[in-house]
C-alpha cells in the first residue's frame, strides 16, 4: 500500500472514529450535560454555552462550543490567569477537570474539530504564524493534543496577571511551547499516535482528580 492510500486510509479511519466516539460520547454524557448547565445557570447570569470564533482548517473560522465558565461578558483577556477573578465557583470545578470543554463534542461530529488535533487559536494569534507554524492549519483542530498534554493546567504556568509584563512574557512562551507542540503533532499524526494521545490525556484528566 502506497503512503498516499494509506494517509488516505488513516484519514477516513479517523473520521469514523470521530463519529462513532462523538455521537456515543453526547448520548451518554447528556444526563451529564443537562446537569451542567443547570448548574451553569444557577451559579451565574448569563448563557449556558459560550460560543469562541476559533481558526479551524485551512484558516476557516468557526464557533467552538464551551460550558460558560466566567461571569457574563468577562471574556475580554485571551488567556486566563491564575485565580482568574472573572471564573465563576462552579466555573473553576469546570475548567479543573475539563468538563467545560464536553461541548466540543459537537464540533468534532459536525467536522469543524477532531478529536486529537492542533488545539484551535483565535485569529490574532493564527495571523502571526510563521511560514513553519502555518502547516498547523492543515490539518483539523482538535479536543486534545500534544500541548493540551503538555500544559494540563495552562493558568498554571502563565501564572497571575498582576504583574502584566511578566504574564505576558509567559504567555508568549507558552505559545511557543504549544505550536511547536503542534507541529510535531502535524508531522507524527497517525491513527496509533491518536490513540496513544487520547489515553494520555485521560491519563492526566484522573491525576487530577
Amino acid at each position: 500500500m502506497s503512503d498516499r492510500r494509506s494517509f488516505k486510509f488513516y484519514e477516513f479511519l479517523k473520521r469514523l472514529t470521530d463519529i462513532f466516539i462523538s455521537i456515543l460520547g453526547l448520548f451518554i454524557l447528556f444526563p451529564l450535560f443537562i446537569l451542567i448547565a443547570v448548574l451553569v445557570k444557577l451559579s451565574s447570569r448569563g448563557p449556558i454555552f459560550y460560543c469562541g470564533i476559533r481558526t479551524g482548517l485551512n484558516s476557516i473560522p468557526f464557533q467552538m462550543y464551551k460550558f460558560r465558565t466566567m461571569n457574563h461578558n468577562e471574556n475580554n483577556n485571551l488567556v486566563t490567569a491564575k485565580n482568574d477573578v472573572r471564573i465563576t465557583s462552579f466555573g473553576s470545578i469546570l475548567r479543573k477537570y475539563k468538563l467545560d470543554e464536553l461541548p466540543q463534542l459537537a464540533n468534532v461530529l459536525k467536522g469543524e474539530m477532531s478529536l486529537v488535533g492542533p488545539r484551535p487559536e483565535v485569529q490574532l494569534y493564527t495571523s502571526l504564524y510563521t511560514k513553519e507554524e502555518e502547516v498547523i492549519l492543515s490539518v483539523l483542530p482538535g479536543i486534545t493534543d500534544f500541548s493540551s498534554i503538555y500544559f494540563v493546567q495552562l493558568s498554571d504556568f502563565v501564572g497571575h496577571n498582576d504583574n502584566k509584563k511578566e504574564f505576558q512574557n509567559n504567555i508568549k512562551e507558552a505559545l511557543k511551547i504549544k505550536n511547536k507542540l503542534r507541529i510535531k503533532y502535524v508531522n507524527e499524526r497517525s491513527y496509533m499516535t491518536d490513540m496513544k494521545i487520547l489515553m494520555k490525556t485521560f491519563s492526566r484528566l484522573i491525576k487530577l482528580s
